[in-house]
């Protein structure tokens, strides 16, 4: 388990995959994290 281990969250980060132990962004969550630094521009 580490690194190179596609099961876990540390391997996906290293790998740069996405799956169930890590779940890529949601469109609907990126137009909240969008909307959030509009309004904190403002």
């Amino acid at each position: 388990m580490g690194r190179g281990d596609k099961k876990t969250a540390k391997g996906k980060r290293f790998k740069g995959s996405y799956g169930k132990s890590r779940p890529a962004i949601s469109p609907e969550v990126k137009k909240k994290l969008a909307a959030k630094k509009e309004v904190a521009a403002n």
